[in-house]
């Protein structure tokens, strides 16, 4: 079996609780499954609505006309006057249903915005009206052609009032929020906050691991823009790429067949250029929390004030702490850097130095834990390997008898494994922190420079 055709059958495996379930039921349905469903039952809502609405718009428009043709006084009402009353009302009603499928991404904010914009324009020009009545019967002007003038500047400052108060209200409804805090319709999280999942959250993989433990009682969300993102990866030409976006999206659909935990489809635009800004931009709008990898989405959320929770954080506080004199048994694996030491590993990834372990690579030793040390390149256990009497064991060589002579049995302390095995713990952890820590030499060399090679020395007889 090829490798697309194994990541085709994790696609389409099927989470443990369905197992015996018709495939075909509504029981187990894929995230885009779910997802067209949602959008034909949106889509059918709104054509019974708009057809509801064309179908009372005319009937209701001609009743003043039906009821025209059974008085007596109004039988010779012309039939044009019907046909072009149904034709302008069918138009109308039409242009609206258009204008409202042109904009089907509609806010409540902006749509309150416009109510509440064009309620401060007919107030304003109402107060003004009345200034406007008190100038002209101070002015005496009551002729028909003075009136006619009032009329025409109460609409043209209505109207102009009216558009000024709308682009105002929608410009900075969100500085309402000050004064009225109901402008703003946002949704109010109760109870636990929810977790917002990132792309690398969902990458990384573990956190089907931890969903199953129980361990999160919070609801998660998903946003639809990491969705695109996810299947943008997986519709990408490079096969690695393809394969990760399979993988993932088969873990997406597993988790939403969880029963343990509780994931929802977030569909809200937000503003943004990247995932990364979008995320944090909703988790600051909804007061939620980023559940995620990486570390500078981490260091970005928290300069937003964003609350970020890390698994890999949460990894590392799990890992099993090591106290000197513990008894292991671990795995060697390598030879270590200095004479006679083994390399092992934890079963959490921890590195594990061993003394006396150097030939015993492939086997599984007992040693007892002598230091821990935690540099910024990580957590490393010292220990040494012990033989079948639970005796710390020896190497050929490693020590001698001392004979007859002080010195010598003070060369011998010096030269102790004990005294070793301390000289060797630091320099292995200071080789790993140098090791993880250094970097290429940054020079002030122009970019189009080509590199020079080594000086040479000066002519002494300069």
């Amino acid at each position: 079996m090829s490798t697309d055709d194994q990541i085709e059958t994790a696609t389409n495996d099927r989470p443990p609780d369905l197992v015996g379930r018709p495939s075909t039921g509504p029981a187990y349905r894929t995230l885009a499954e779910q997802e067209e469903t949602k959008r034909r039952t949106h889509k059918m809502m709104l054509l019974t609505l708009r057809l509801f609405y064309l179908v009372l718009m005319v009937p209701l428009t001609l009743l003043p006309f039906v009821a025209a043709l059974t008085d007596a006084t109004t039988a010779d009402f012309p039939v044009q006057a019907y046909i072009v009353t149904f034709v302008v009302v069918f138009a109308f009603g039409l242009g609206v249903i258009l204008l409202d499928s042109a904009t089907p991404n509609k806010k409540l904010s902006s749509v309150f915005g416009i109510y509440l914009g064009i309620i401060a324009g007919l107030v304003a020009t109402f107060a003004i009206g009345l200034l406007l009545d008190l100038v002209w019967d101070s002015w005496n002007l009551t002729d028909a052609t003075s009136q006619a003038y009032l009329k025409l500047v109460r609409l043209a400052i209505g109207v102009t009032l009216c558009y000024i108060a709308v682009s105002i209200v929608i410009s900075t409804k969100d500085d309402f929020r000050l004064v009225i805090p109901y402008v703003e319709f946002s949704k109010q999280v109760r109870g636990i906050r929810p977790l917002l999942l990132d792309t690398s959250v969902l990458i990384d993989g573990r956190i089907e691991g931890l969903s199953n433990t129980g361990f999160l009682d919070a609801p998660l969300v998903l946003p639809q823009f990491v969705i695109v993102e996810l299947q943008t990866l997986a519709d990408s030409s490079d096969r690695l790429k393809r394969n990760r976006g399979r993988r993932v999206l088969a873990l997406v659909s597993r988790l939403q067949h969880n029963p343990m935990i509780s994931l929802s489809i977030e569909d809200s635009e937000v503003d943004g250029i990247g995932v990364d800004q979008k995320l944090v931009q909703l988790a600051a709008e909804q007061d939620l929390r980023i559940l995620t990898t990486d570390y500078n989405l981490n260091r970005v959320a928290q300069i937003r004030s964003v609350t970020v929770l890390n698994v890999k954080d949460l990894s590392n506080t799990l890992k099993m702490e090591a106290i000197p004199g513990e008894t292991l048994m671990v795995d060697v694996i390598r030879r270590g850097e200095s004479a006679g030491q083994g390399v092992g590993y934890m079963p959490d990834g921890t590195m594990v130095v061993i003394e006396q372990a150097a030939e015993k690579v492939g086997q599984v030793v007992v040693l007892t834990v002598t230091n821990v040390l935690q540099t910024s390149a990580g957590k490393m256990i010292f220990g040494t390997a012990l033989d079948d009497n639970g005796q710390p064991s020896t190497s050929e060589g490693s020590t001698r008898t001392p004979v007859g002579n002080d010195t010598s049995a003070l060369h011998d302390a010096s030269t102790s494994p004990a005294a070793n095995a301390r000289d060797d713990e630091d320099a292995a952890a200071e080789r790993l922190a140098r090791s993880a820590t250094q970097q290429p030499r940054q020079t002030d060399r122009p970019a189009d420079r080509p590199p020079t090679g080594p000086r040479s020395r000066r002519n002494p007889r300069r």
